[in-house]
C-alpha cells in the first residue's frame, strides 16, 4: 500500500508557513490579500500535477477537474485556505513532532504552554504518530489546511495513476470560510457536482450531516459626548451602556462556554469603540431555526431594555442569516451520507456521527442546492495555539476519499 505521510507531512508545514488568515471588517473577497497566496500557490501547483480546467473565479475560489474514468456522479471536494481570525496566524511556524512518546508537548516559543494527553484524550490515542503543531504564539491552520493537503495529494495521485476507478471530481479551495463567506452565490454553478464533500472535520471517522444554523448580529450603541469636566447630567456613556447589553444577556446559561450537545448560544465576539460610539457583534447558533430565532429575539430585547434606561442614547440591533443546518436537506437525500458512510466501513473506521458544534462551506452549499456533508481530517484544538494534528489521520481521511471515488465508480 503506498505511503502518503510524507507528502501529506510535506504539504500541511508548507502550507501552513503561509499567511492566509481572513478579515471579517473586510469588504473585499478574498477578504484579505495574502489569501492570493495560497490561492495562487495552488493554481501553480494544480497545474503542475496536470489537472484540467484549473481556474481562480472573480470571487476568489480555485476550481479544477480530475477527469475520470469510469462512469458515476460527479463529485466535489473542497476545503478552504483562510485561516480563523480569533487568533494570530501570522509568522506561523509549523513542527513536525514524529513519533510521538504519549507525554506532555512544550513549544518553543511559549514555554509556559503545555498540550497533554491528560486535558485532551484524543491526543493519547496518537502514540506512535507523526504530529504537527505551531511554536507556541501562533495558531496552527490546520483548519483548513488539513484539508487542502489532503485533497492536493489525492489529486496528484490520481492524475498519476489514470488506472484508478473514479468518476470526474471537482475540486474547490475556497477563502473567507472562518467569516462565513466561502461560499459565492455562483459556485454552485461554476462546481457542476452531483454532490460534493468538504474536508474540514475533526476525529477519524467524523462523518457531518448535522451543523448548527447561524445568524451574526451587530449591536451598535450611540451614546452622547462631552468633556468629562462638563458631564454632569449630559454624558451618555457608550461604554457604559454596551457593558450593560453583555451583562444583562444570560451568561451562566446561554454562552459557548456553558452549553453542550445540541444546546445552542449567543456568543460576543468583539466589541469596540470609546465612551461616544460602540459596536457590539455577535455570533448566534442553535441546532434548530425556532431556537436560533428565539436567540435573535432574545438579543433584540435586551438591547430594547437597555436603551429604554436612556433616552438619549439611540441603540440598534441588526441581525442578519450566515448559514443554515444541512440537515434540512440532507434528510430528504442522503446518498452522499450512504456513500461515505460504506467507504468508512470498507476500511474498518468505525463511523462518528456527532452534530457538529459550527458550520462549514458545505453549510452554505447544501442550502444552495449542493449537498455537502463533511468529512474528518484529524484536526484538533482548532482557533488557538494548541492547535495540532496527526498525519497518520491525515492519511486515513485521504484514503477516505479516494474509496469514495472508487465506490462511486463501480456504483456507475
Amino acid at each position: 500500500m503506498t505511503d502518503f505521510t510524507t507528502e501529506l507531512k510535506d504539504r500541511l508545514v508548507r502550507y501552513c508557513a503561509i499567511d492566509s488568515q481572513s478579515d471579517i471588517d473586510s469588504p473585499t473577497t478574498p477578504s484579505t490579500a495574502c489569501q492570493h497566496d495560497m490561492l495562487d500557490l495552488l493554481v501553480r501547483e494544480l497545474a503542475g500535477i496536470g489537472a484540467a480546467d484549473v481556474t481562480k473565479t472573480d470571487y476568489g475560489t480555485v476550481l479544477a477537474t480530475i477527469p475520470g474514468n469510469a462512469e458515476g456522479p460527479t463529485i466535489g471536494f473542497l476545503a478552504h485556505v483562510d485561516t480563523a481570525p480569533q487568533f494570530n496566524a501570522t509568522g506561523v511556524k509549523p513542527r513536525v513532532i514524529e513519533r510521538y512518546n504519549g507525554g506532555a508537548i512544550s513549544y518553543p516559543d511559549n514555554p509556559e504552554l503545555t498540550l497533554s494527553p491528560e486535558e485532551f484524550p484524543y491526543l493519547a490515542a496518537k502514540i506512535g504518530d507523526d504530529l504537527i503543531t505551531a511554536s507556541g504564539t501562533t495558531l496552527l491552520g490546520a483548519d483548513d489546511k488539513s484539508g487542502v493537503a489532503i485533497i492536493m495529494t489525492m489529486a496528484r495521485h490520481l492524475l498519476e495513476n489514470p488506472d484508478a476507478k473514479r468518476p470526474t471530481l471537482r475540486i474547490a479551495f475556497t477563502p473567507d470560510e472562518e467569516i462565513g463567506r466561502g461560499v459565492a452565490e455562483a459556485l454552485p454553478a461554476d462546481l457542476g457536482v452531483d454532490f460534493a464533500y468538504t474536508l474540514d472535520g475533526g476525529d477519524v471517522g467524523e462523518l457531518t450531516y448535522e451543523t448548527f444554523s447561524a445568524d451574526f448580529g451587530v449591536v451598535t450603541v450611540q451614546g452622547v459626548s462631552i468633556h468629562p469636566g462638563d458631564a454632569k447630567d449630559k454624558l451618555v456613556n457608550a461604554i457604559t451602556l454596551a457593558s450593560k447589553i453583555v451583562g444583562t444577556l444570560p451568561n451562566a446559561t446561554l454562552t459557548p462556554e456553558t452549553t453542550e450537545g445540541k444546546q445552542g448560544f449567543i456568543h460576543a465576539i468583539d466589541m469596540k469603540g470609546d465612551a461616544d460610539r460602540m459596536t457590539l457583534r455577535f455570533i448566534l447558533r442553535d441546532f434548530e431555526m425556532a431556537g436560533l430565532e428565539a436567540k435573535g429575539a432574545l438579543l433584540r430585547q435586551v438591547c430594547d431594555t437597555i436603551a429604554a434606561t436612556e433616552p438619549r442614547a439611540r441603540i440598534t440591533c441588526e441581525i442578519t442569516p450566515q448559514y443554515r443546518n444541512m440537515a434540512y436537506w440532507l434528510e430528504d437525500d442522503m446518498a452522499s451520507v450512504d456513500l461515505a458512510r460504506a467507504a468508512l466501513a470498507d476500511l474498518g473506521i468505525e463511523e462518528k456521527d456527532t452534530p457538529i458544534r459550527g458550520g462549514t462551506d458545505g453549510s452554505r452549499l447544501t442550502e444552495l442546492g449542493v449537498l455537502c456533508p463533511n468529512l474528518f481530517t484529524g484536526q484538533q484544538n482548532l482557533h488557538g495555539p494548541l492547535e495540532w494534528i496527526s498525519v497518520q489521520d491525515m492519511e486515513m481521511s485521504m484514503r477516505l476519499c479516494l474509496k469514495i471515488a472508487e465506490r462511486a465508480a463501480a456504483s456507475g
